[in-house]
């Protein structure tokens, strides 16, 4: 969940893409989740109607993806994704042995991503924390919240270059 204080990295186009999603959102998606929620209404009785209920149930979802994108727009350090200097840093592509398996993944939002199909973690997930700062060769372990310990080797530290 973002709280107020997070401060999240985004690239510029992360930022616009979300900005626009934001902006459809709260416009166009609003109207038409009302034309539905009304439609739906006039098909009577409300306590066994499913596609009002289905309606305001996508209207909930549609809220808090609003809510969010508020949230983490106001609060995104906007940019471009850090040169790599070998150093585990928000934006940067890590290669890492976890559990003995090799595993790329990139630390930060998953809406930095957008598309890619590169797993995301992010800094405040139990494995982004214990790895943020450290450098190529590093080795350390996480707490999984089921409280299995699980041992990780840095072996790349890479810049994002996007999708």
């Amino acid at each position: 969940m973002i709280t107020p204080t997070t401060v999240t990295w985004l690239t510029q186009e992360a930022y616009d893409r979300l900005a626009a999603e934001l902006e459809s959102l709260s416009t166009v998606g609003r109207v038409e989740i009302a034309k539905k929620i009304e439609s739906a209404r006039e098909e009577g009785d409300l306590k066994e109607n499913s596609g009002y209920h289905a309606a305001k149930d996508e209207q909930g979802k549609m809220e808090a993806r609003i809510r969010t994108l508020v949230v983490l727009l106001r609060n995104a350090e906007v940019g471009h994704a850090p040169e790599s200097q070998g150093v585990v840093e928000p934006g940067t592509v890590i290669t890492a042995t976890i559990a003995g398996d090799e595993t790329r993944f990139l630390i930060g939002s998953r809406e930095i991503a957008g598309g890619s199909d590169l797993d995301v973690f992010s800094e405040q997930s139990p494995l982004g924390s214990a790895i943020l700062g450290l450098k190529v060769g590093a080795k350390t372990s996480y707490t999984t919240p089921g409280g299995k310990d699980i041992a990780v080797e840095i072996v790349l530290v890479e810049t994002w270059a996007g999708n």
